[in-house]
């Protein structure tokens, strides 16, 4: 009987030792953690539209071909510094001519060109413009019926006008009448719906 109990004392004690040993390599043996993270992607919010790509910027330096509006009677009539030429082609009925579709290029003298023409003729701006005759005679010439821009002046050769007379424009913008006066281009290329205006300092003479 007593050789029996010590048995069972045996047994017991050796399961026990078996249990502990278990339990501490459990607790002695660590378990890898899993570092792999997963990229999180923000969904946009709904109702909210995607960020767009900023457009450029219009130059506002940049040039405008065909924004032209006003035929060339129009545009002299709206530049204050060619109030005299304005009045003498409507005294001379030749403003209508410039309004037409007809494609013309006008050299026109400024107000202050005018006043050697009215001190060497001995007449006020009035007296001029009532002589019609002088004025039909006179502003034809300033007028060439085709366009032609700055970048395109034929320099160096004669240029037929509206009157049949001939100028000539060197390489330095001067213009040279029929008579051997002279008169400089002071501005350019101010386009119109028929055409372009040129402004000079001096009136030209056909003879």
């Amino acid at each position: 009987m007593l050789k029996k109990n010590l048995l069972s004392i045996a047994v017991v004690t050796a399961a026990m030792s078996l249990a502990a040993c278990n339990d501490k390599e459990a607790a002695t043996d660590p378990v890898e953690a899993d570092t792999t993270t997963e990229e999180v992607v923000a969904e946009p919010a709904v109702g909210t539209a995607p960020e767009a790509e900023a457009e450029p910027m219009a130059d506002p330096m940049a040039e405008t071909d065909g924004m032209a509006t006003q035929t060339i009677a129009e545009v002299a009539a709206g530049n204050e510094n060619l109030t005299i030429l304005t009045a003498a082609l409507k005294a001379a009925g030749l403003d209508t001519m410039l309004m037409e579709d007809t494609k013309y290029t006008v050299f026109a003298p400024t107000d202050d060109a005018f006043a050697p023409v009215l001190e060497k003729l001995g007449v006020t701006k009035e007296e001029l413009l009532a002589n019609t005759e002088l004025l039909k005679k006179v502003l034809p010439y300033h007028v060439v019926p085709m366009e032609v821009k700055a970048a395109d002046i034929p320099y160096g050769t004669d240029i037929e006008t509206a009157n049949g007379a001939t100028i000539s424009i060197s390489d330095a913008n001067v213009i040279t009448d029929a008579t051997g006066g002279t008169a400089n281009i002071t501005g350019t290329d101010i386009m119109a719906t028929n055409g372009v205006v040129h402004t000079i300092d001096a009136v030209l003479m056909p003879e």
